[in-house]
């Protein structure tokens, strides 16, 4: 699962959530428009599980019988991301081509909405040009559900926007550098309300041709308990023949080729390099994407583990569930609060190495150790310093000579927690701390009421009949 979808799995489970929401939220993850997800389309994967309190659409609205949806969606988003060099006929063209996929979806979203009843829909990053046919197709459904003086419509909620996220694929930009005539933006309609998770985004919206300005919403992080593990947590080590007395390493991110996986796998042949001759455990390296998201990918890093004599020691969790359960085999698979309450208990660490500067809007690998009051090793992206500032417990790396040196501290770092060190555990403890103060829950516990009071009908309490 992305991370954003976990964070809305923490907003759904905060407790003023639950007072606002009629669950289960009912949900279409987008893998009929994702041309770049290949290995999911259109339904997604046979083996996802999800929590109860969510209700996925398995519909197509553009049947699976139009053999070529597939190039026809990556040529129009590739299209879409170089607008400003095509012709007015070429323009045209891309016009006709949106056209023809936004009706069909736009009579989805409309059943759907009417179906379930829907107060408010929730665009979690439909503002970039994945799929701007779909995106069209939402904004006119929305236009016709919620019009003037009608309560409720969209909260568009974004992660990632165009400048901010220059994500490329063989050498040519995935998305256009600011929103183009074929980017449709929230604004165009009084039911729209758009929400950013930073204040980095929320400034490059002011930019944007439309009258909506975007409210920062801070993510919410979750709950990582103490104490010890449960009966779930042996058994996953076990399944996994995992031994108990290694620290675990996190790499909570998805394989994709601006995460930077191969950068934590090669850190983490050198952890285990210096534990070889300090005679200390050496722990294993846990990868929580799936290898299917991006194959070629996928196939570069695991070749790398396998070229740096670490495949006994590297686990792919091949994706990590929004909440823990057994699957078919009866095989624990556990979610990323299970994952960092092992990891805490085991003394081991997180790292976040994005191989990309410009790509993370956030980057929740260190906020995600904070909460768990373990160690960080990241690369220097670019908003770490607006997002985090400083924290002691985070060591930094930018590759080549560095990467032993940044392997020696964290590993410092691990040690010494683990033996009860009071200024490193101290440390721990503030950063956490000051993380918690940066992503306060307070700005969505206040976006939740209004969009709650928004649909409340007279007479009935602000917190009640949003869904």
């Amino acid at each position: 699962m992305s991370g954003l979808l976990t964070i809305f799995r923490n907003v759904v489970e905060a407790g003023f959530a639950n007072e606002s929401l009629e669950l289960p939220v009912v949900a279409d993850l987008g893998f009929s428009w994702r041309p770049d997800k290949k290995r999911f389309f259109p339904r997604g994967s046979s083996d996802i599980t999800y929590p109860d309190w969510m209700s996925v659409s398995t519909a197509v609205p553009v049947g699976t019988g139009r053999a070529d949806l597939l190039r026809e969606l990556a040529e129009i988003r590739s299209a879409v991301a170089h607008a400003d060099t095509m012709t007015d006929e070429e323009c045209a063209d891309l016009h006709r081509s949106v056209e023809s996929l936004a009706g069909p979806y736009e009579e989805y979203f409309t059943q759907w909405f009417d179906e379930h009843d829907v107060d408010w829909v929730c665009a979690v990053n439909m503002t970039l040009s994945d799929a701007v046919p779909v995106t069209l197709g939402l904004h006119r459904a929305a236009a016709k559900r919620w019009p003037v003086g009608v309560p409720g419509g969209v909260l568009f909620w974004d992660h990632d926007l165009f400048a901010s996220y220059s994500v490329f694929e063989e050498g040519a930009r995935v998305y256009p550098p600011a929103p183009n005539q074929f980017t449709p933006l929230p604004g165009t309609h009084p039911c729209h309300r758009w929400a950013v998770v930073s204040p980095g985004l929320a400034e490059e919206v002011k930019g944007y041709p439309t009258q909506l300005s975007a409210t920062t919403v801070p993510n919410i992080l979750p709950t990582v308990g103490a104490g010890e593990l449960q009966d779930r947590h042996h058994s996953f080590l076990e399944q996994r023949e995992l031994a108990s007395d290694r620290p675990l390493l996190l790499v909570p991110v998805r394989v994709f080729h601006v995460k930077g996986v191969e950068i934590s796998v090669s850190m983490f042949a050198e952890i285990k390099r210096i534990c070889e001759e300090r005679r200390l455990p050496v722990p294993y390296l846990l990868v929580f994407g799936s290898l299917d998201e991006d194959p070629p990918y996928a196939h570069k890093v695991v070749s790398l583990v396998q070229e740096l004599n670490v495949q006994e020691d590297v686990v792919f969790l091949d994706g990590v569930p929004l909440s823990s359960h057994q699957d078919a085999a009866d095989l624990w698979r556990l979610d990323e609060i299970d994952l960092l309450r092992m990891c805490r208990a085991s003394g081991g660490a997180v790292l976040f190495t994005p191989n990309t500067s410009d790509v993370e809007s956030v980057g929740l690998g260190p906020a995600l150790a904070a909460v768990s009051e373990v160690p960080c090793a990241i690369t220097d992206y670019a908003c770490f310093e607006e997002i985090y500032g400083t924290l002691s417990s985070c060591v930094k790396l930018s590759g080549g000579n560095e990467l032993s040196a940044a392997a020696a501290r964290l590993l410092d770092l691990m040690v010494k927690s683990s033996q009860g060190d009071p200024d490193v555990q101290e440390g721990l403890k503030r950063d956490k701390e000051k993380v918690l103060e940066s992503f306060d829950p307070e700005p969505w516990r206040k976006l939740f009421q209004g969009m709650a009071h928004d649909v409340a009908a007279p007479g009935t309490s602000e917190a009640s009949g949003s869904s």
